[in-house]
């Protein structure tokens, strides 16, 4: 499976990516993700990448591509892959329409998932990570709590409430990707790509994708 899942934060494009590479082996490919992995590796390229974030700059488009490409050639993204969160904006979505063509990849589909705004902010406000940089296991208040002390009940560090999920900056969140990554949807609608689904379940949602994409 070649797909890219688009979604508000909160929408849990995370947690549907994890169940599709259960699903048939492909891997899970977030920006974070292959930035952490090459600044890890101590790559060219991660050193480049490593200087923009320490200094808290943006990485730029061209860095994320030039990661992008080398991580897509890795052995195991050849069974196929999920782009969780990326493309996040029109000229990466078509930096990456070049990248793929460059590699004679073909991507199966784009999914949109459509979550209301009130389950986005109840999910996120109710959102709890552990502080373990090495673990960052996620929680929730509601449905799947920490211990009753406040403690990861994978490695025992503080469970904390992340800056950018209080009410105030999660509004913030939605705006700005209403502004920069919704026109996205009518990109790969017009690419002839694009699957909409709106489920709050995330079991429902992958099997609607695997239907599709068979």
């Amino acid at each position: 499976m070649r797909t890219v899942l688009l979604g508000a934060p909160g929408a849990g494009k995370g947690t549907i990516a994890k169940q599709l590479t259960a699903h048939d082996g492909s891997v899970q490919i977030s920006t974070g993700d292959i930035l952490r992995g090459a600044v890890k590796a101590g790559s060219e390229l991660g050193k480049k990448a490593q200087g923009y974030m320490e200094r808290g700059d943006l990485v730029p488009d061209s860095l994320i591509m030039d990661i992008m490409e080398a991580r897509l050639q890795e052995p195991d993204a050849k069974k196929g892959f999920i782009l969780d969160g990326f493309p996040r904006t029109i000229p990466q979505a078509e930096a990456l329409k070049v990248l793929l063509q460059k590699l004679a990849i073909k991507l199966d589909t784009v999914i949109n998932i459509d979550v209301p705004k009130a389950v986005i902010l109840d999910r996120l406000t109710t959102r709890r990570t552990c502080s373990n940089s090495d673990c960052q296991e996620i929680y929730n208040v509601k449905s799947k709590p920490a211990s009753p002390d406040g403690k990861c009940l994978k490695c025992g560090s503080p469970v904390v409430q992340r800056a950018d999920e209080t009410e105030e900056a999660i509004t913030i969140r939605l705006a700005t990707y209403n502004e920069k990554t919704a026109p996205l949807i009518d990109f790969y609608r017009k690419e002839g790509l694009l699957k909409t689904v709106s489920s709050l379940s995330s079991e429902e949602i992958v099997k609607e994708i695997i239907k599709g994409v068979k």
